[in-house]
């Protein structure tokens, strides 16, 4: 059994996925009613907060004026936000996997396929953002978004879900220091409360599939889970920063891009918002080898 699992404790599977099914049908948002999409948008507010901007502290950032800061805010949240909706789409696909090999009549499933409603309706939210800043969807590099369509095909159990709760769980970290933030754009606070509390959900459902997943796992499988996991984190990671952002702003985009991820204070903000994520993994066992030197890389260790 994998270190820390004899200590975690996890609800029969049914009765969890029933009581999601009932906390999804009584607390829910529509962003197409609950936010106000013509609303303004107000001068002077930030998008991201100027400590978690990737190029904060550096000389760069002492070098760019303050609507220069504000600007790359605003497209390193359309960045996060593109990024966050290219990986429910993916995720959406893996559960959708899981829903076509189960039993549709099993709370379990049933769940599945009301997360996949309410991942629709992030997208279309998340998407709408980015367009209603007058940003790009940036998304991850090319590279990686043609890699990651194998991802549904190769992903299973605990680095499936293990992969769902880094990219959820970094969001989320971010957005809940954002959320009751007065210097923080309206409807970026909006954004993040209604995917704060939706999450909470998926975060539960899959937590427990990972503990589910990990009990009793032979070494070689460890090993397998392990490295896949540590694959995709890396990947999410590396995909939170563009080029073409820093270029959008008028700086160099490969300085820029060199600086930010040297900057000891972006790399705190990685570690900052994988903190809680990064130690339930480590408690289930799946950070280990052989995928330790691509979680370094990750920054998200402490």
């Amino acid at each position: 059994m994998a270190r820390g699992l004899s200590e975690t404790k996890v609800g029969d599977r049914e009765k969890t996925a029933a009581r999601l099914l009932m906390s999804s049908a009584k607390k829910f948002y529509d962003p197409d009613v609950d936010i106000d999409w013509e609303a303004p948008l107000l001068d002077g507010k930030c998008y991201l907060l100027p400590e978690r901007v990737s190029l904060y502290g550096t000389p760069l950032w002492e070098r760019m004026s303050e609507e220069q800061r504000l600007e790359l805010g605003k497209h390193e949240a359309a960045t996060i936000a593109s990024v966050g909706l290219w990986f429910e789409i993916l995720l959406m696909r893996m559960l959708i996997k899981a829903a076509y090999n189960g039993d549709p009549t099993s709370r379990h499933i049933q769940y599945a396929l009301t997360e996949v409603a309410e991942e629709c309706r992030h997208v279309v939210m998340f998407a709408r953002m980015v367009e209603r800043m007058d940003c790009p969807a940036y998304g991850p590099p090319p590279h990686v978004h043609q890699l990651a369509k194998i991802l549904p095909t190769i992903a299973y159990g605990p680095a499936m879900f293990g992969s769902i709760l880094v990219a959820e769980e970094i969001l989320d970290r971010l957005q809940r220091e954002m959320a009751n933030d007065e210097s923080v754009q309206p409807l970026m606070r909006m954004v993040n409360r209604i995917h704060i509390l939706e999450e909470a959900r998926h975060v539960t459902f899959a937590r427990e599939e990972v503990v589910r997943g990990m009990a009793g796992m032979g070494r070689t499988e460890l090993r397998y889970q392990r490295l896949l996991l540590a694959t995709v984190s890396f990947f999410i990671c590396r995909s939170l920063l563009h080029p073409r952002a820093y270029a959008a702003v008028g700086l160099d985009p490969r300085e820029a891009w060199r600086t930010a991820h040297a900057n000891p204070h972006y790399r705190e903000t990685l570690r900052f918002a994988g903190e809680r994520i990064m130690s339930f993994l480590d408690d289930a066992g799946l950070v280990g080898a052989p995928g330790m030197a691509l979680w370094r890389k990750t920054h998200l260790l402490g």
